[in-house]
């Protein structure tokens, strides 16, 4: 019986850790799963574990307000350490790219304890962007002794920087298979109605819970006259100052242009993101400045729209499964497979180039036909279930 610890912090980590947590379960008779969280991010973390039933048995609660990459560091670092000695496991997993993945790795390395790594081999080669994500990937792949690489082009890069062959495994990316879980809960939602297995459910379909958030942008009148919905996300460190300006500028030029559509932007909570924001984008009225969504509801406002302008890494994973185009506002991307693919376009944070490309996916339908109808890269939702099978084989 060998103890497995994932170790995860974030809502994006427990998103794409969570199937691997409930498969795991599935193997009790040779996996004993434990569950430790940092909180590095809490609000948006217990939102994923409760969607996927996870109760985590340790919880280092290291969130702070103002607080800063040495803080993360530190809590990260002194906090696990007794819950590895204690816990005793025979294997540490972590996932993608933040300071609680690389934390976790290295605490793990301190005490000889060996590490599994979802999500391995994602590059930009540029140590600043995405910022600090990029070097705490890099940094871990030198600590991980099993590497699940999402990709055969995240598989070339850990060759190229002299990882064993015999350590790498292609998986796809487990974000698919927490994106499919979703889709068909809400599907099932919407056959069911109210009834759920007999008794009247006290959760409401993902649907009427983003309309009772932000009712507004789904007056019917709205949608008639704003016919084609962008969602929008924006939060990365790289992009604070001139670059959110200019993606807020671009937005703002593009919703005065296009009465046709309505712009949905979620705002990150973060002041550096809130005040160009709602200082450039308040007040226009084909934009809907909302707060952060669960992730539930995300993914049922993902389904909703046309296109989506992001800087996030996930969604450029998910949307393509969803039929979405997917304009990325960074000047580097450390997941170019879904440009390869056709499905996503980096267009950086140039207000000009924000606004050609976006107008040209409006106006151009050959070229939306041929972004939303390409085939994901990222994988066919089963993972999890590979990851668990390749660890029963080499543990």
């Amino acid at each position: 019986m060998k103890r497995i610890l994932l170790v995860f912090g974030t809502r994006p980590e427990a998103i794409k850790m969570a199937p691997v947590v409930n498969k795991l379960k599935e193997y009790s008779e040779h996996f004993t799963t434990i569950v430790c969280v940092t909180a590095q991010h809490r609000e948006m973390l217990d939102q994923v574990l409760s969607i996927f039933n996870i109760t985590p048995d340790y919880d280092l609660n290291i969130m702070q307000n103002n607080q800063n990459l040495f803080d993360i560091t530190t809590k990260v670092l002194n906090g696990l350490k007794g819950v590895f000695e204690e816990a005793k496991p025979d294997l540490v997993m972590v996932q993608g790219d933040t300071t609680t993945a690389f934390v976790a790795g290295l605490g793990a390395f301190y005490l000889k304890i060996p590490v599994g790594h979802v999500e391995a081999g994602l590059r930009t080669y540029d140590k600043y962007s995405p910022f600090p994500e990029e070097k705490n990937r890099h940094l871990l792949s030198t600590l991980t002794d099993y590497h699940f690489a999402p990709t055969e082009w995240s598989k070339s890069n850990l060759i190229k920087e002299n990882v064993p062959l015999e350590r790498i495994w292609v998986t796809g990316n487990t974000v698919i298979d927490a994106l499919m879980t979703v889709v068909r809960r809400q599907k099932s939602e919407d056959s069911q109605g109210s009834e759920v297995r007999g008794q009247k459910s006290e959760v409401r379909s993902q649907k009427t819970r983003v309309k009772a958030q932000n009712s507004v942008f789904f007056n019917s009148k709205l949608r008639t006259q704003h016919s084609k919905l962008i969602l929008v996300t924006g939060h990365r460190r790289e992009s604070f100052g001139e670059g959110f300006e200019n993606i807020c500028q671009a937005l703002k030029a593009i919703a005065r242009e296009r009465k046709d559509v309505m712009i949905v932007y979620p705002v990150h909570l973060n002041p550096n993101v809130q005040r160009p924001v709602k200082a450039i984008l308040k007040g226009i009225d084909n934009v809907f400045l909302i707060e952060p969504l669960e992730y539930e509801p995300f993914i049922f406002l993902m389904n909703e729209s046309y296109l989506i302008l992001t800087d996030s890494g996930g969604i450029q994973e998910e949307a393509p499964s969803l039929g979405k185009p997917v304009l990325v506002m960074r000047n580097t991307t450390e997941r170019p497979e879904g440009i390869e693919a056709g499905v996503v376009k980096l267009v950086g944070t140039e207000k000009e180039d924000i606004i050609r490309n976006t107008m040209e996916l409006l106006d151009n339908q050959m070229l939306y036909e041929k972004m939303s109808q390409s085939a994901n890269p990222y994988g066919d939702g089963r993972a999890s279930e590979k990851i668990v099978d390749i660890l029963s084989s080499v543990l």
